[in-house]
């Protein structure tokens, strides 16, 4: 019993000398590597999505992009590591990767039990569902007694109980192991509705085509509010991260783009700087250089840009901004200031 038990406190310790070796100081890591690790999904269209020749694009991928700009002053000093949603949280705490931009919702079960921060929200999305057009429902409350492909034990089934309970309605769960196997039994016709985050739901949209027709309906079943994931233990480099994301939203708001920032960068020298928030003296509390907000707008861009051509109407998804649009037009978007 004592052998068994000095074990596991070995092993704990083991763990803990680990994970706060993984945690620390992240940013010198990165900057000692060159560049930047970052764990992405795979395949996922608007968000992650390589070609034939391994470029990445996509709305996850723009996000590591201005990351690894304001940390290495180059968008293309990065590694973009897939990972499935199994293991996705594991190869954060482990260092495998340094970032997780992976459309990871943010909830209180992940944000209290993983030991990992959430960085902000990047997309207001929902859980939705899939019909084929041809079943002719208008909204959920069509759906009553439908085949629907789920995975067991996952969020989204919970959230569906609930979501039918409250209504009156009945469906018929049909089991699958992953998102893609689901997805291969609504293709096949096995199951009637697919549900996952509504923006999953649109990329899927072009590729179903080929076979029907199908529709998003206008019901959100629950939020899933997508953000920046890292580490607990190393505020640096969270700042780093947050702050990155908050830069792209303000940039949309002060009007600055990649496209006129160099213009207006001369326009407003020398005072106009520190009006905008994006041009003044940023870097010392981050531990990055003065340029570095201008770097990543110049070669990324702001939050408008890299939502119209991934996500938006640059894209093949079409998305409309709807709460993603900018608080002062409307929408939930909203950052802490630049000052």
């Amino acid at each position: 019993m004592r052998d068994i038990r000095w074990l596991g406190l070995g092993m704990l310790l083991v763990g803990f000398f680990f994970s706060t070796a993984a945690q620390a100081l992240t940013k010198d890591e990165v900057q000692k590597r060159g560049y930047l690790q970052c764990g992405v999904s795979a395949g996922t269209p608007g968000f992650s999505v390589a070609d034939e020749k391994g470029s990445w694009t996509g709305m996850d991928v723009d996000i590591c992009r201005g990351i690894a700009a304001a940390v290495l002053g180059d968008s293309t000093k990065i590694k973009f590591i897939p990972l499935s949603d199994e293991e996705q949280f594991g190869a954060l705490q482990t260092g495998d990767v340094d970032i997780l931009v992976k459309n990871s919702s943010w909830t209180f079960v992940f944000d209290s039990s993983l030991a990992l921060n959430f960085a902000g929200i990047y997309l207001y999305d929902t859980q939705g569902l899939l019909v084929p057009e041809k079943m002719g429902a208008k909204e959920g409350t069509d759906l009553d007694g439908v085949q629907l492909c789920v995975l067991p034990g996952s969020v989204h089934e919970e959230m569906l109980t609930d979501y039918f309970s409250s209504r009156k309605l009945e469906y018929k769960p049909v089991f699958f192991n992953s998102f893609s196997d689901a997805l291969k039994g609504y293709k096949e016709g096995k199951c009637e509705v697919l549900t996952h985050k509504k923006s999953i739901l649109a990329g899927l949209l072009p590729q179903l085509k080929s076979i029907n027709e199908s529709i998003i309906l206008p019901d959100s079943i629950c939020r899933e509010p997508l953000s920046p994931v890292v580490r607990q233990g190393d505020d640096s480099w969270y700042n780093i991260v947050k702050w990155t994301l908050f830069l792209m939203i303000n940039s949309e708001e002060e009007g600055i783009s990649s496209i006129n920032i160099d213009q207006l960068k001369v326009k407003l020298e020398p005072e106009g700087k520190e009006r905008t928030g994006v041009f003044g003296a940023l870097g010392t509390g981050l531990g990055l250089s003065d340029d570095w907000a201008y770097k990543v707008i110049k070669q990324v861009g702001n939050y408008g840009e890299i939502f119209k051509r991934n996500l938006g109407s640059g894209s093949e998804l079409k998305m409309e901004r709807g709460p993603n649009r900018l608080w002062s037009d409307g929408g939930l978007l909203y950052a802490p200031p630049l000052r």
